[in-house]
């Protein structure tokens, strides 16, 4: 080993000694140690090595990846890629019908979506006092759920319900949106679980509950429209063309 390695190898060991008191200068002396570590080339291997100047000089631009054309040319393809462009991200993929229907169960005012099948008071109670009862309270007086019974205020909105709980008797405008609530979100743990013989059920027991129906109501496609609300005359359907358009 020639003495100007040695001395090499011997500095870069002091460097790194030094700066292993400075962590900011540790990385630095580490990459001065392995170099001075490399050996030197040999005169003979410096004589039989091949000249990779002028050949890597001459290249062409468009080595493996390079998307940049030649002078005059168009640009060159990546390799692996697509023919033609994606027109998406590529993820997931079309829901089926079935899906799609799954899910489009909204109910309009008018009682457009609701369902076949029927449920009365009684089988409405029964589903109440298993599915709904730990939130909303016995008789509906709430709990860590609303209040869902109660009649007054009868009439007014705004300041009549300063004080006062919005329920379904004394606010909800319309019975088919009732139903359309409770089958899309409730039972709060399980929402989407009730059949709707048993959400027909549970709309005629809050209906009759709260005085808008009698005890003997069965709710169906055909009667929960029918159902006169005491605060639907409150609710405005908007009609207008554009969201902006006033009154």
């Amino acid at each position: 080993m020639s003495p100007a390695r040695t001395d090499a190898r011997t500095d870069a060991r002091t460097d790194a000694r030094t700066a292993a008191r400075s962590p900011l200068r540790l990385g630095l002396a580490l990459a001065v140690a392995l170099s001075a570590c490399e050996p030197a080339p040999s005169a003979e291997s410096q004589k039989t090595a091949p000249s990779t100047s002028s050949s890597t000089s001459a290249a062409p631009a468009a080595a493996a990846g390079d998307t940049q054309p030649p002078a005059g040319g168009t640009p060159l393809p990546v390799a692996g890629a697509p023919a033609v462009a994606p027109t998406g991200l590529g993820l997931g993929r079309a829901a089926t019908e079935a899906e799609i229907a799954a899910w489009d169960i909204d109910v309009h005012p008018s009682g457009e979506g609701l369902p076949e099948g029927s449920g009365d008071v009684a089988l409405g109670k029964s589903v109440y006092a298993t599915q709904c009862v730990a939130c909303h309270g016995p008789a509906g007086e709430g709990g860590i759920g609303p209040q869902l019974i109660g009649r007054e205020p009868r009439t007014g909105f705004g300041e009549a319900f300063k004080d006062r709980p919005r329920t379904i008797g004394n606010y909800w405008p319309y019975a088919t949106t009732l139903f359309d609530y409770m089958r899309r979100a409730m039972p709060q743990y399980a929402p989407g679980t009730l059949t709707d013989a048993q959400v027909y059920g549970l709309s005629a027991y809050l209906l009759a509950e709260n005085g808008i129906v009698g005890a003997d109501f069965v709710a169906d496609k055909t009667s929960l429209p029918a159902v006169k609300m005491g605060q639907a005359v409150e609710f405005v359907m908007d009609d207008r063309e554009a969201y902006d358009r006033v009154r």
